[in-house]
This record gives structure tokens, C-alpha cells and sequence, in this order.
């Protein structure tokens, strides 16, 4: 048992590290995905939500079923959630690595203030498509440019907050997938 129990957590972080990797690849595609279509509101909503929310659902259920296939296809519910919730714990310290310690603060220092540009150019867009006054549309972008000033002054508190908060998020997460993907071994039934 303790021999399954260990496998479970070396499969558990070398998928971790697999999906990491890939959802650090598409965070970086996404933001340059959304740096790229400025000019059309509905890609720069839509493209956050499928390159950060749909595909990584996809993929964490694709490396869930691979890992109970990994160790025979079965495991209780607590074996799911710890091999679960240390995938998807190992690929959040691979991103938060990757995108947001490497690719953020050494490869494109500007990529806060260019998404922001976008995104106020975007909201802009979209309510002088909707028939808002000019008053109004100023009063909105000043407001949103007040919420990425106060997300710009990020403390280390602030910053240890939300890692907590992810890792708690993560073991949510883990606890509803295990909760979907368990599967029971089977009882021993003698024979008649």
C-alpha cells in the first residue's frame, strides 16, 4: 500500500510538471493572442477564457484518468484527491514560476501595462458599441485604470495571500475531481 501511496505522489508531480509546463505555454500564448487582436473586443474576452479555463479543465481531466490508468485503473477517493491535488499543486509552482517570475519580470517587463492597454481599449470599444455617452464611457475607463493601479501595488503579503488562496483553490479542486474520478477496486466476491 505504502508503495501505491508513493507512486501515486511521483505520478501526481511528474504530471504536475507536464501541465505546468503547458499551461505556462498557453499563458504566454494568451497574452500574446490578446496583445495581438486589440482591435476586436469579443477575441480579447474570449481568448482568456478558452487559454485559461477551458483547456486547462481539459487537460487536468485527460491527466486524472492518466494517472488511475498509471496505477492500474483504480483509486479510492483519497488516493484521487492527493494525486489530484499534487498535479495540480506542482503545476501552479511551475507557472508561478514560468510566467510569472521568468516570463513576466525578465522576458516582457511590459506585459501588465500592455494587456492594460487593451483591456481599456477593449471596454472603450465595447460600450461605444452599446450607445454609452462619452461621460460615461471616461467614468468607466478611470475606474478600471484605479482597479490596475491598486493590482499593480501588489505587497508581499498580497502576494503570499494569493498563493494561499490558490493552494486552497487547488485543493477544492482536487477534492471535486476526486470526487468525479474515483473509482473503487473492485470487492472480492468467492466463488460459488
Amino acid at each position: 500500500m505504502d508503495n501505491l501511496q508513493q507512486q501515486i505522489k511521483v505520478n501526481g508531480i511528474k504530471t504536475g510538471v507536464f501541465l505546468g509546463l503547458i499551461i505556462t505555454a498557453l499563458s504566454i500564448f494568451s497574452y500574446y493572442f490578446i496583445i495581438s487582436v486589440s482591435n476586436s473586443p469579443a477575441l480579447f474576452v474570449a481568448g482568456p477564457i478558452i487559454f485559461s479555463i477551458f483547456i486547462p479543465i481539459f487537460l487536468v481531466v485527460f491527466f486524472s484518468f492518466n494517472q488511475r490508468k498509471r496505477i492500474g485503473g483504480f483509486w479510492t477517493f483519497k488516493q484521487a484527491t492527493t494525486g489530484i491535488f499534487i498535479m495540480l499543486l506542482t503545476a501552479y509552482f511551475i507557472q508561478l514560476v514560468g510566467k510569472d517570475l521568468i516570463f513576466d519580470k525578465l522576458i516582457e517587463p511590459n506585459n501588465v501595462v500592455n494587456t492594460q492597454k487593451v483591456a481599456l481599449s477593449a471596454k472603450a470599444q465595447i460600450m461605444k458599441q452599446r450607445g454609452a455617452k462619452q461621460a460615461d464611457i471616461d467614468k468607466s475607463l478611470n475606474d478600471l485604470k484605479e482597479e490596475f493601479s491598486r493590482q499593480r501595488n501588489m505587497t508581499i503579503a498580497g502576494t503570499a495571500q494569493g498563493i494561499v488562496f490558490s493552494t486552497l483553490f487547488a485543493f477544492v479542486f482536487a477534492i471535486i475531481f476526486a470526487s468525479l474520478f474515483k473509482k473503487d477496486p473492485p470487492g472480492y466476491v468467492p466463488e460459488i
